[in-house]
């Protein structure tokens, strides 16, 4: 198959992987539909490519002729061979980005890689950052990454396991002593992978239910997380020493992962408090399992004899005490190697977790053994590094506990209320509470809270819905006594409205002894109460929402128990959802300054959650990107962000991609926290007269946005006809239901499903769409109005962060491929006429951008992936017609033909594959 081409000189060796691998898939296509096969292949994508370059109408019929002539079985084979193509580009890609990396490392004449951690460290000496500053620093530090199971993975884990598998063997034939031999069996071995790829399916036959989810998401722990994260903070606190010599370094565990897999119960019927259960036990396994394997090797290494070595009294006494535990079969047999006695206690105690009396009780014994010893081995043990692994371990055990990651829970705040109001009915204190005023449901909710009697009856007969809440948190309370506090620490609240969605929360909390008013009036509380933020009035609402439950007595007191400080989660799916993705960046930037200038003072200190998504409709892009968008003086308090199913395998599948991501991510974090925490740099992040030109910006983008969306009585018609949102759900990519409640309406579809239908017909309308108007509206008003954005472009972190997602929406975006699903839409007329306005803010949109970056083409700024879009496009083309083409005569009939409904979802995966995202 022939290959995507260009000149740059760093992109030989992708180019040479690409060729190779094109070259194989050919074979294969040969192999199993003749060279009639390779023949249209080739055909498509080189009309297609002469479309690109010379849009002429003799060429669109040519191609148009060409798809519409395929028929089953060769259709499929043709969609086939293009996703299974782009799975094989991004394969290369990945494998470059690891080449690179290397390369980096080799050649001392570069110096530090940019956004590296000796880059990090580096600039922190050159600004003469004191060792006290940056230790200060590192201790405040937090960065908590929370994988999601949203449906947006569109890779079955079969397929992600051949990607992993080709990826090392391109890893391997990058050596450059390999023999003759060495490198034609590694070649066998590569075109064997490839021709796996192409003769397995990669739609899944059904949807993943939470539990396949949940295996889903720990396999990046087993893979690549475990090891990984105790790297980074290990990398840091060697690059600290290097270029501090003599300064003793103690970097914390400032960077976790979490998850919501199994635990976020908003919308998704199937996660139920015994799923959850199930999931903190899965967790569980695994980081027993992965201690194991770990203290057997180590048991290998320790065979250190007492005979030629002086241990510690304190690792002797702890033997004697704890081996009489143990069978005499499994005991060490040598007394003298005193080392492997105690690991072999270790062992044993840690397989009896959760299964005898011997178990350890809670991961903080565990870690006392392990000191134990360290401590001993430290005294005879010449050089420290010598040591690494045991350190390594002793770092896992601190991040990942028995628990391995922090699960959070999170439902609907109606939810809530629905359930308080029985509780509350049922023991006469409210006939109907949800019926209430805001200030009252805050007066009885204060009232509940302030007695320290319980509200729920024994033996009554609650609703299912009511009953099934009280078990979540009665789960809850029951973890914390089986896998610790830390397995769950997150309440999180969605459609949060109004305080009493917070207290109502307490209150639930209570009942379950979570949270406790003591006959004494002290209080005890174990949960923290996270509100979620998500539509435009929500954002604007929040500081006045917090306000209220900070200025109440009771709130305070549970703030108290946990640390002074509230978590709130901003969502950035359905604020872009509701208002455009301008002015919904803005609204979240807003609401951040605002809630941290209102919690000053309090005095409460605040931790951010930031619901991105992968997409660039949904807040996309990467981490350390991420990071700069944010106020800077939010960075040093604590932030965490979602991880979604989409860049899972992007970011976590292959070992050295996942350290390169979170390296950025942590050096980002660490540079920004000094920064602002350095006295000279505060109040220099952006200036007032910038917001105020922001400000204006959005409310002429949030009418443009609004006008389409809600005031067009025909634009639900068209986005429902013109994008593939009808066949999405036949993808089975996710548990969770693609609508909130069984209904057509608007604001019932979820934001993934909005987004992942917008991409697929090139669009990408909620990634771009009216940013255009409001910055042309801002900048036609006079040449110092350009001029500040200009500046504003190039000197605050927010402002470039947005506009360069808009230049790669609109990169990604295509109006030429765009326009055939217009034929899609019954109405003709509605079809064009909305097409036609997409249009025009789409130029309004590119014009706008070049002029504030003072480009003469979008992306010039990041001209790998300019350069991979532009090849991309050619071989993404193809599917999008055939997609239109199979979903024209799919909506022909009544009753969907199954096997072009599969045809539909091919072009779904293979487009998602080529534009590397889904929604």
């Amino acid at each position: 198959m022939t290959t995507l081409n260009s000149t740059n000189d760093h992109t030989t060796p992708l180019r040479r992987d690409i060729r190779s691998l094109g070259q194989m898939l050919g074979n294969i296509l040969v192999h199993h539909g003749g060279e009639e096969l390779l023949n249209k292949v080739e055909t498509i994508r080189q009309l297609t490519k002469d479309l690109r370059q010379n849009p002429e109408q003799h060429t669109y019929k040519q191609l148009k002729q060409e798809i519409q002539s395929l028929e089953p079985p060769m259709r499929s084979q043709v969609t086939r061979a293009f996703s299974i193509y782009f799975h094989l580009v991004n394969i290369a890609e990945q494998n470059h980005r690891i080449r690179r990396r290397r390369e980096y490392q080799l050649r001392e004449d570069h110096g530090a890689q940019p956004f590296s951690l000796e880059s990090a460290v580096i600039n922190l000496k050159n600004n003469n950052f004191s060792k006290e500053l940056i230790q200060d620093v590192l201790h405040d530090l937090s960065l908590e990454l929370i994988i999601t199971a949203h449906p947006t993975e569109a890779t079955k884990r079969t397929v992600l396991e051949i990607q992993k598998r080709i990826a090392a063997i391109l890893q391997k034939l990058d050596h450059p002593q390999l023999t003759k031999g060495e490198r034609e069996s590694l070649q066998d071995s590569l075109q064997n992978e490839v021709t796996v790829l192409w003769q397995t399916d990669e739609l899944r036959e059904r949807k993943p239910t939470v539990m396949d989810e949940v295996r889903n998401g720990l396999y990046y722990f087993d893979q690549t997380l475990f090891d990984v994260l105790p790297d980074i903070h290990q990398e840091l606190e060697n690059r600290l020493e290097d270029h501090f010599p003599g300064e003793d370094w103690d970097v914390p565990n400032f960077l976790k992962f979490g998850s919501w897999i199994g635990g976020d119960r908003d919308g998704n019927p199937n996660v139920t408090p015994e799923i959850t259960w199930e999931t903190l036990e899965k967790q569980r396994q695994l980081a027993l399992k992965k201690y194991d394997q770990v203290l057997v090797e180590l048991m290998k290494r320790f065979s250190h004899s007492s005979t030629q070595v002086t241990v510690t009294e304190a690792l002797k006494q702890s033997i004697e005490e704890q081996e009489p535990l143990l069978s005499e079969e499994k005991r060490w047999r040598d007394d003298r190697e005193i080392y492997r006695r105690k690991f072999a206690i270790i062992l044993e105690r840690l397989r009896q977790v959760g299964r005898s009396e011997i178990g350890y009780k809670d991961a903080d014994e565990l870690h006392e053994d392990l000191l134990l010893i360290q401590e001993s081995a430290q005294t005879h043990q010449p050089n420290r590094g010598e040591l690494k692994k045991l350190r390594k371990l002793i770092r896992q055990v601190e991040m990942f506990g028995f628990h391995l990651a922090t699960l959070d829970i999170r439902n609907h705040s109606g939810e809530h209320e629905a359930a308080v109001t029985e509780l509350l009915r049922k023991v006469g204190i409210e006939e109907d509470y949800s019926a209430l005023s805001e200030e009252r449901k805050l007066a009885v909710l204060q009232d509940v809270l302030k007695d320290p009697r319980p509200i729920s009856l024994l033996n009554e007969d609650y609703s299912e819905s009511t009953q099934q809440m009280l078990t979540v948190f009665q789960m809850i309370r029951k973890a914390h006594l089986e896998f610790g506090k830390r397995s769950i620490e997150v309440y999180l609240i969605s459609h949060t409205e109004a305080a009493s969605d917070l207290l109502e929360v307490l209150v639930l909390a209570k009942e379950a002894g979570i949270y406790r008013l003591h006959a004494d009036g002290t209080v005890e509380s174990n949960i923290n109460v996270a509100p979620l933020l998500e539509t435009v009035d929500d954002l604007v609402a929040g500081p006045e929402i917090l306000k209220t439950v900070f200025d109440m007595d009771i709130y305070s007191r549970h703030l108290k128990k946990r640390g002074s400080s509230q978590e709130i989660m901003l969502g950035y799916s359905d604020g872009s959802k509701d208002g455009g993705t301008l002015t919904a960046n803005w609204r979240l930037y807003k609401a951040q300054q605002e809630i941290r200038e209102m919690a000053e003072d309090y005095g409460i200190g605040l931790k951010f959650f930031h619901g991105r998504g992968g997409s660039l409709g949904r807040g996309g892009g990467p981490l350390n990107r991420s990071l700069l968008s944010q106020p800077a003086e939010t960075l040093g308090e604590g932030v965490k962000i979602t991880e979604q199913g989409e860049v899972l395998s992007s970011r976590y599948l292959l070992r050295d991609i996942a350290y390169r991501s979170l390296e950025q991510a942590a050096s980002t974090l660490v540079e920004g926290a000094a920064n602002v925490s350095k006295e000279s740099e505060q109040g220099h992040h952006r200036e007032d007269t910038w917001e105020q030109a922001i400000e204006e910006i959005s409310e002429v983008s949030l009418k443009k946005y609004q006008d389409l969306v809600f005031g067009d009585p025909e634009f639900l018609t068209y986005f429902n006809e013109a994008t593939p949102l009808q066949e999405i759900s036949g993808l089975n990519i996710g548990s969770r239901p693609m609508k909130r409640k069984d209904s057509s309406k608007f604001e019932n579809l979820r934001a993934i499903p909005w987004v992942f239908a917008w991409t697929q017909n090139r669009q990408l309308l909620p990634a771009w769409y009216a940013s255009g108007s409001g910055l042309a509206y801002y900048a036609d008003q006079g040449s110092e109005q350009l001029e500040q954005l200009q500046q504003m472009y190039e000197n605050w972190p927010f402002f470039r962060s947005t506009i360069n997602n808009l230049q790669m929406a609109l990169t990604k975006a295509d109006i030429q491929t765009a326009r055939e699903y217009t034929q899609l839409v019954q109405d003709e007329k509605i079809g064009k006429r909305i097409f036609n306005e997409v249009v025009e803010e789409y130029e309004r949109t590119k014009e706008i951008l070049l002029r504030i970056t003072g480009d003469d083409e979008l992306l010039n700024h990041q001209p790998t992936i300019k350069e991979s879009v532009r090849l991309r496009n050619p071989y993404v083309d193809p599917l999008n017609f055939l997609q239109v083409e199979l979903i024209k005569e799919l909506r022909k009939e009544e009753d969907p033909n199954d096997e072009i409904l599969t045809e539909v979802l091919l072009t779904i995966s293979g487009i998602a594959a080529g534009l590397r995202n889904t929604g």
